[in-house]
């Protein structure tokens, strides 16, 4: 899997933002049960500093330091059964005066001990990527779920040998297990098909349950992806829009699911041409994976860019087409919009 730089970094830093409030948390209630029994910051500090002081001691006069280890062992486990007599007198749980850290598996450092990224720290990335999903998704409230069958007609349409309502019944299984199942040999899918008939609402759906399995994700637009490229490329705008420009350009190269909105709707020119070849043959390449949304069909593809990446696309991708009446209208005839 791969890690967006920058959306690992927001990650590391509300972790460690939380770590922060968690260890002062635990201070504060210490200092609350210290208040409220002395006798327990006597037996912590009695606890600390007796073995070191012992052993230094024993070592100092040259002496075997197991006898006296073996003596203040006895020490301690008196102090420590005190302790949790008193803390139980007072509503406390036995250790409530034991630091103990939010993730047993990795310490709160959030990796483990063989240096991979822990499940505790992979949830903060799948927060901090999910809000930057959601600046063009609305991935909060659409899922597979929610997704409603009832707007696809189940009459028969002759030119497709199937119902709208059968088609998209399968579309959608193929969406979800290609979801739920991600991973190196998932492949990419060319969603196509006219405006309103859910294309959007499904890639939300992926890119929601993909990054909620700790992928990375990208999901933009197009037009605004060929614009990146070519600002990055050509140098254009502020030092500040050239960073971001750059850094949204690795972000598609490298991320683990790309999703491209609405191809189609862009000024094609050599550049684009050049840019979209890149984009999907260096992804297939790298065995990286893209979902292409368009009203575009496969005939209009090769039209409008090239045989070349028509080619791929076809080759490459599983092809998802839509059809059906515009949802939007249905809904607006029904009065829900």
């Amino acid at each position: 899997m791969s890690y967006d730089g920058k959306l690992m970094a927001q990650a590391r830093a509300h972790f460690e933002s939380d770590k922060s409030k968690y260890e002062a948390a635990f201070r504060q209630k210490r200092e609350e049960i210290y208040r409220r029994q002395p006798r327990l910051a006597q037996i912590d500090g009695m606890l600390r500093s007796t073995i070191t002081q012992v052993i230094a001691a024993a070592l100092r006069h040259g002496q075997d330091p197991s006898a006296a280890v073996e003596k203040v062992k006895q020490q301690n486990l008196t102090l420590q059964e005190e302790r949790s007599a008193l803390l139980l007198s007072l509503g406390y749980e036995p250790d409530a005066l034991t630091a103990k850290p939010r993730c047993a598996v990795c310490g709160d450092t959030g990796y483990t001990k063989d240096g991979a990224l822990c499940d505790c720290l992979k949830a903060y990335y799948v927060t901090e990527q999910n809000r930057e999903l959601s600046k063009l998704l609305n991935i909060g409230t659409q899922s597979f779920d929610s997704f409603r069958m009832e707007y696809y007609s189940q009459e028969k349409w002759q030119e497709y040998g199937m119902s709208p309502y059968e088609n998209m019944d399968l579309i959608r299984e193929t969406c979800y297990r290609y979801a739920r199942n991600f991973g190196k040999n998932s492949g990419s899918l060319f969603l196509t098909g006219t405006p309103g008939l859910g294309k959007t609402f499904l890639s939300a759906c992926m890119a929601k349950e993909v990054s909620q399995n700790g992928f990375s994700v990208v999901y933009d637009t197009a037009t605004h992806v060929f614009s990146q490229f070519e600002t990055s490329k050509f140098r254009r705008g502020s030092e500040e829009e050239q960073e971001e420009a750059a850094a949204d350009v690795k972000r598609c190269l490298n991320c683990d699911l790309l999703i491209v909105d609405d191809l189609g709707t862009e000024l094609v020119t050599p550049f684009v041409q050049d840019v979209l070849y890149q984009l999907i043959n260096s992804r297939i390449v790298s065995e990286r994976k893209t979902i292409i949304n368009s009203n575009l069909t496969e005939g209009e593809i090769r039209k409008r860019y090239s045989p070349q990446i028509a080619s791929r696309l076809s080759g490459e991708y599983r092809m998802l087409n839509f059809f059906g009446d515009d949802i939007r209208k249905i809904k607006q005839r029904r009065g829900l919009l």
